[in-house]
C-alpha cells in the first residue's frame, strides 16, 4: 500500500515491525502514552501492525495478535487489537477509524469470529462509533506469576464476520493482555 490514497488522504501501511522508537514516534517519550500504567498489568506485544505516515513521520498504528480465550467456558479464539495510538497532533482526523478498520479488515483473514479490545473509560464512546460493544461480564487475563487477575478497564467486542454473536458467560484470556 502506498502512504496516500490518490486523492492525497493518509493510507494505512502494512509495518514489519513496531518498535518503541516508532511508538514514541507517534505519542512521544512519556512513561505512560496509554495512560494505563495505574493498572499494574504487563501486556503482550502485537504480531500484525498497520499504521499511517504523513509527511514521512508515523502518525497512527494498531496491533494485532490472535489468542485463546474461554467465553462462559468454552474455549475458542480472539483477535486482540491493541496499541491503538494516533500522535497528539494528528488527532480528529479520522485516523484511528481508519488504522482500526484496515486492521480488522486483515483480522478478518485470521479465523476467529471476533475481536476484542482494552481500552480507556474516557475512549468508549469512540470505540461504540467504531462499531464495536461493551462486554458486561467478568474478563480475566493471565499476568507474571501465573496470577489470574480481573481486568480494569472496560473490555470491547466486535464481530469480524457477519454471523458472529458473542455468547454469554465469563471471560478468560489464557495470556496476558494485549
Amino acid at each position: 500500500m502506498s502512504e496516500t490514497q490518490k486523492s492525497g488522504a493518509p493510507a494505512v501501511v502494512r509495518l514489519p515491525r513496531y518498535t518503541r522508537a516508532d511508538q514514541d514516534e507517534i505519542l512521544g517519550d512519556g512513561d505512560d502514552p496509554f495512560g494505563v500504567a495505574s493498572t499494574g498489568l504487563t501486556w503482550l506485544p502485537k504480531e500484525e501492525h498497520f499504521g499511517v505516515r504523513h509527511g514521512g513521520r508515523l502518525v497512527a498504528h494498531t496491533g494485532l495478535l490472535r489468542l485463546p480465550v474461554a467465553i462462559g467456558g468454552t474455549g475458542t479464539e480472539v483477535v486482540g487489537v491493541g496499541g491503538v495510538a494516533v500522535a497528539p497532533d494528528a488527532r480528529g482526523q479520522g485516523l484511528a477509524r481508519l488504522v482500526v478498520t484496515a486492521a480488522l479488515e486483515h483480522a478478518r483473514t485470521m479465523g476467529p469470529r471476533h475481536a476484542l479490545l482494552f481500552c480507556r473509560p474516557p475512549l468508549v464512546p469512540l470505540y461504540r462509533r467504531l462499531g464495536w460493544h461493551p462486554l458486561d461480564t467478568d474478563v480475566r487475563v493471565e499476568q507474571p506469576r501465573a496470577r489470574l487477575v480481573a481486568m480494569p478497564l472496560p473490555t470491547m467486542v466486535t464481530p469480524l464476520c457477519d454471523d458472529a454473536r458473542w455468547p454469554p458467560g465469563p471471560v478468560r484470556l489464557f495470556s496476558l493482555p494485549m
